[in-house]
């Protein structure tokens, strides 16, 4: 740590002791002039510490009232997790302000001494991202402080929620979890009134507020499978249903969990044992179009249950590869 970062901190650490400080008290104590005193302040005050400046003949510095705020030291490895911490988040959508996370990281690179903040700064500079994060819903903090409150304590939830087709209509949940997914923020619960499994997006909840009483969560829960499990089941315009010879794990690279389930068939009675099983994969869209890419990706044999629709598909996108390899 540099000297001027040290004395910076030796500095916060002085007002928060209590009382106000004389400027040649100050000086005294960081072996400084007054000028340098005033200039340690102001870094302090730019990064949101309530310095307060006290006239008159005993007058000097103080922390405002009830304030507290133990210094932060970090290590070259510390800080450079905190930082690529707060951009991995920003860019998978785990904020609630964007702008806060980018003040939060320029709060801390002010403090830093200057040669860990040049590297630092080349790191950032050059750093470089092969995926994009596409778009990204940001949660209201108050929300989301919330349900993350009545999950912790098991208390009923009471909100607004404007559904996908823009219906309005008040909730009561009993929250299990709250979950991050591809840029979103989902709590997972059951519907109050019914006991059903429901899961709904944070972006689209208005007035979350807890409600008296407590409730039981089933044992051994895992909100983020009930999540994914529930991309995978829900209702769609059309329902697919395959069957592929082919490993769990050759389906998965293609097709997620969050996409398709993945079942496997019963023996074939007195079949041979040591013939390779078929795999039942289950999933529902909105469209087609976009699987006849992914099962020719997938490179593995593939039977269609239905719909017809996906082999009349299927068929055509068969027919462009074959008229595409034989161009010369």
């Amino acid at each position: 740590m540099s000297r001027p970062t040290g004395r910076v901190l030796t500095l916060l650490e002085l007002l928060q002791s209590g009382g106000t400080r004389t400027v040649a008290e100050l000086a005294d104590r960081l072996g400084v002039e007054g000028r340098t005193v005033r200039r340690y302040v102001d870094q302090l005050i730019d990064l949101d510490v309530p310095v307060e400046s006290v006239r008159g003949r005993y007058g000097g510095y103080r922390i405002g009232p009830g304030y507290r705020l133990p210094p932060l030291m970090f290590s070259d490895d510390e800080a450079l997790s905190v930082l690529l911490g707060l951009i991995a988040g920003r860019r998978a959508g785990l904020t609630t302000d964007p702008t806060a996370s980018e003040t939060a990281a320029a709060k801390i690179r002010r403090v830093l001494p200057r040669p860990v903040a040049r590297r630092l700064d080349a790191l950032l500079d050059g750093l470089a991202f092969t995926d994009g994060t596409g778009a990204t819903a940001v949660p209201d903090a108050s929300t989301l402080l919330t349900l993350a409150d009545a999950v912790r304590h098991h208390r009923p939830v009471s909100f607004r929620y404007t559904d996908r087709d823009g219906r309005r209509g008040e909730r009561t949940l009993h929250p299990y979890g709250v979950v991050s997914h591809a840029g979103r923020w989902y709590v997972t619960g059951a519907d109050a009134p019914s006991g059903e499994d429901r899961t709904f997006r944070l972006d689209r909840i208005a007035d979350a507020r807890t409600l008296p009483g407590t409730f039981d969560a089933p044992p051994d829960l895992d909100p983020a499978q009930r999540v994914i499990t529930g991309f995978a089941t829900a209702a769609y315009r059309h329902e697919v249903v395959l069957r592929v010879h082919a490993t769990v794990e050759q389906i998965r690279a293609r097709l997620p969990a969050s996409v398709a389930c993945v079942a496997e068939e019963e023996p074939v009675p007195g079949g041979d044992p040591a013939a390779e099983r078929r795999l039942r994969v289950t999933l529902r869209a909105e469209r087609l179009d976009w699987l006849p890419p992914v099962l020719a990706a997938l490179d593995r044999p593939f039977a269609i249950e239905h719909p017809a629709e996906l082999r009349d598909l299927v068929g055509a996108f068969a027919d462009r590869l074959a008229a595409s390899a034989r161009r010369t």
